[in-house]
């Protein structure tokens, strides 16, 4: 079973979180402080960290750019921060989701089996390869027949949410909801964007899509052009 880091410094909530994973058959390790969080993540390699922010000798923000410098270990924040621009901007940092306390031991479980799945049951999938493409989700790193595309955080994003369903159709509505964290509300205008911009990386249009083929009125998938 995968392996946790627990980074919290309340103790009522660390060690319910921590009972709650064990009991699930997860590895679990936990951490009061930041500086002790960062040594549990070097030394035991785990397959995923909850991070809290308000952590008592450093900021769980910072905790965050320290964890990314050595590792790409998946990261869920869970803090009673709670603005959009906490959130965007914490997610734009590399965290790979965000709970806002209070939140349920069920949820809690569903987003590290969603995190987990997203990069593969032992939490380090290999690359996935579709035609030319190669996208490494342990690098974050994506390459175009051996060149790698310059791609921001959410354009990573999508192309490895796409790479992972490739071949299936995908509406604009779940690419909200998986990519940015937007189940209700959010404007379909911000996919559309950042899919003309994927394009332009890719080398296509959208009308003369390669890898990229939209499916009018209902999503877009990713396709091996070659097949």
């Amino acid at each position: 079973m995968a392996s946790v880091v627990i980074v919290e410094d309340e103790q009522r909530i660390r060690e319910l979180m921590a009972r709650v994973l064990a009991d699930q058959g997860y590895h679990v390790e936990t951490s009061s402080n930041a500086m002790d969080g960062l040594q549990a993540v070097v030394k035991s390699n785990p397959d995923l960290v909850i991070l809290d922010m308000g952590l008592p000798d450093l900021d769980g923000s910072e905790l965050l750019k320290m964890i990314r410098a050595v590792s790409q270990v998946p990261v869920i924040v869970a803090t009673a921060r709670g603005e959009d621009r906490d959130v965007i901007r914490t997610l734009d940092a590399g965290a790979d989701d965000y709970l806002v306390k209070p939140f349920s031991v069920e949820q809690l479980e569903a987003r590290v089996r969603a995190v987990l799945r997203r990069v593969g049951t032992d939490g380090r999938a290999g690359p996935i390869v579709v035609g030319g493409l190669v996208v490494d989700a342990a690098a974050r790193e994506i390459r175009l027949d051996g060149d790698r595309l310059d791609l921001s955080p959410k354009e990573f994003d999508m192309l490895h949410f796409l790479a992972e369903r490739a071949g299936e159709v995908v509406s604009k509505r779940e690419l909200l909801a998986e990519v940015w964290r937007q189940p209700y509300g959010g404007s379909e205008k911000t996919v559309d964007v950042h899919l003309s911009w994927l394009r332009k990386k890719l080398g296509e249009t959208a009308a003369e899509s390669k890898y990229l083929q939209t499916v009018f009125g209902v999503g877009v998938k990713l396709v091996d052009p070659g097949t």
